[in-house]
């Protein structure tokens, strides 16, 4: 029910806190404009801060010393085997998601954001009403929509059950379950199955189709590949699930497919089978604001919807649903809308899979550019012939360049490795810039890291 009982009124409302609507806020602030913010959870962030990017990196970080660790025994130093304290990782995790909200709260009060907590809908094309807020409606000049997106469920299949997690419950991480199944061979799942694996739980994922991280090329899967096979009990491709109960011990399932699991029984289950936008809720319709059939908001080059007032960003109007590119898409429309010569015209959205080894990419990929039909050269190096990979144990890696056969500039870096997230930035900026072989080839870098591997590649023949 609505809490408050007065209208407010704002130059610029923004739905939704995340990474999106908390980065247009306060640039739509700081160009003078009065601007306020909605959001139902207690602090700014949104899912990428409370329940996603964040938190799951948190847990990812602790992996990799479990990993490093128990690498470093090789190298003549044994730590011996870890104890995990489930309680003390929550905690952690959960300190580090407070002291990022806190940020938030600061740069709200350093901009003069007005911050409302509660549920906004729309009520025709100049209100909303607020839920749970003091504020029982807000009338806006213009309107920013950053409502971000959720988990999918498996209709008729997931039921409600403690032992049933999404990537939501999977991040609260009240236990560690013996035996856990993934569904799902996405991004998501595959990043929450290795640091359920390296925690102590047999992991086995479940994937309907043929291959893993569907769209990433073949050669930049093939070192995380290995890596799943000897950490996850099984990966399970071409096989979906179409049954599920709970049972005295957990959760059984019915599979069909090319490779079901050996068991049909797990401890818990993950649904990890891809996120769709929050726009059902928000009446968009009544604002005139136009989505599609998958509940997608349709915008102009200019974030503009159907109803010119009304903008939309980030998960909401489609992929890919990256935090970075919606807090881009967030800074562009806040210029915009203060009448700034702004537009968003990438060339480049790097996308990161956080696994272990990492795999990273920007521009076109192998895939993409045959679809095409343009004709390409590839350039890769293994970094068993990197000094740094070597000296790191780390040479499950290989750095891959697309160029265009005709002009010799790049089109696509990827990269498979540690810290390949961290790497992959150098792309971005060669591929905004039009760079050609020449240019990654005849920089320094600097010695030795594995960075190098990106100007030895470009200087291949």
């Amino acid at each position: 029910m609505v809490v408050g009982e007065f209208t407010q009124e704002s130059d610029l409302l923004v739905i939704g806190g995340g990474p999106g609507g908390y980065h247009a806020a306060f640039r739509a602030a700081s160009h003078g404009l009065q601007t306020t913010i909605v959001d139902a959870e207690n602090g700014l962030g949104g899912v990428c801060l409370h329940r996603g990017c964040i938190p799951s990196k948190t847990f990812l970080s602790l992996a990799e010393v479990i990993h490093a660790a128990a690498a470093a025994k090789e190298m003549g130093v044994d730590f011996g085997k870890p104890t995990i304290d489930a309680a003390k990782v929550r905690k952690w995790k959960q300190d580090v998601v407070a002291k990022l909200v806190a940020g938030l709260d600061s740069q709200c009060k350093k901009y003069g954001v007005d911050r409302v907590k509660g549920f906004a809908r729309f009520k025709d094309e100049r209100h909303v009403t607020v839920e749970g807020a003091e504020v029982a409606r807000i009338k806006f000049k213009k309107a920013i929509i950053a409502t971000g997106s959720k988990s999918i469920t498996l209709k008729g299949l997931q039921i409600e059950s403690p032992n049933v997690l999404t990537s939501r419950t999977a991040l609260e991480m009240s236990e560690i379950p013996k035996t856990l199944l993934v569904l799902g061979g996405g991004y998501i799942g595959l990043e929450l199955g290795q640091v359920y694996a390296a925690l102590g739980s047999k992991v086995t994922v479940v994937e309907m189709m043929p291959q893993l991280l569907p769209g990433v090329d073949k050669d930049l899967l093939r070192p995380l590949l290995k890596r799943l096979e000897e950490e996850f009990e099984a990966v399970c491709l071409e096989t979906k699930v179409t049954g599920m109960k709970e049972t005295k011990g957990g959760m059984e399932l019915t599979f069909d497919g090319k490779n079901p699991p050996n068991s049909n029984k797990f401890a818990k289950v993950l649904v990890s089978v891809g996120r769709r936008p929050n726009t059902g809720e928000l009446n968009p319709s009544r604002a005139g604001v136009t989505a599609d059939e998958r509940g997608f908001i349709k915008v102009n080059g200019s974030f503009q919807t159907s109803n010119a007032r009304i903008y939309a960003i980030g998960d909401v109007i489609g992929n890919p649903m990256l935090a970075h590119k919606a807090m881009h898409e967030g800074g562009v429309c806040a210029d915009i809308i203060a009448g700034k010569n702004e537009v968003f015209e990438p060339r480049a959205i790097p996308a990161v899979v956080f696994t272990d080894p990492a795999i990273a990419w920007a521009g076109l990929t192998e895939n993409e550019a045959k679809e095409k039909g343009i004709e390409i050269v590839i350039r890769k190096m293994p970094w068993s012939a990197n000094g740094r990979a070597v000296s790191l144990g780390r040479t499950d890696g290989v750095t891959k360049l697309i160029f265009d056969k005709k002009t010799d500039r790049l089109l696509g870096m990827g990269i498979t490795g540690a810290h390949a997230g961290e790497m992959i930035s150098e792309g971005v900026l060669a591929l905004e810039m039009g760079a050609v072989a020449y240019d990654l080839h005849k920089m320094i870098h600097p010695h030795p890291t594995l960075s190098e591997t990106v100007g030895e590649a470009a200087g291949l023949k």
